[in-house]
């Protein structure tokens, strides 16, 4: 999966498990921030996002890990975290990826 399509599908997670249904995934912006004056996220919507991301990626959030608050900024933020945590999966480890 190149960086372009893994942004692609967060951003289809992003829409389908926040149920924003007055978004299409295309229209989010890539670098645009996903909380307060961006997208309009809360913390709620963190944690349903996190939640998906880990069934769909088999990646794991964890609130001590200091990269948490650089992932969650932006699309880019949350692709580049789950790109370095899916190259750690051991060989033969799939996640449910589509």
């Amino acid at each position: 999966m190149t960086s372009t399509e893994l942004e692609y599908r967060i951003k289809e997670i992003i829409v389908d498990a926040l149920q924003l249904v007055d978004v299409q995934p295309e229209t989010i912006p890539t670098d645009a921030p996903l909380f307060g004056a961006g997208l309009g996220l809360d913390s709620i919507d963190a944690l349903e996002l996190a939640s998906a991301l880990e069934r769909n990626f088999m990646v794991t959030f964890s609130e001590t890990d200091p990269e948490m608050r650089d992932a969650f900024r932006s699309v880019a933020g949350l692709a580049a975290f789950v790109a370095k945590q899916r190259v750690d999966v051991p060989k033969g480890a799939q996640g449910p990826l589509p």
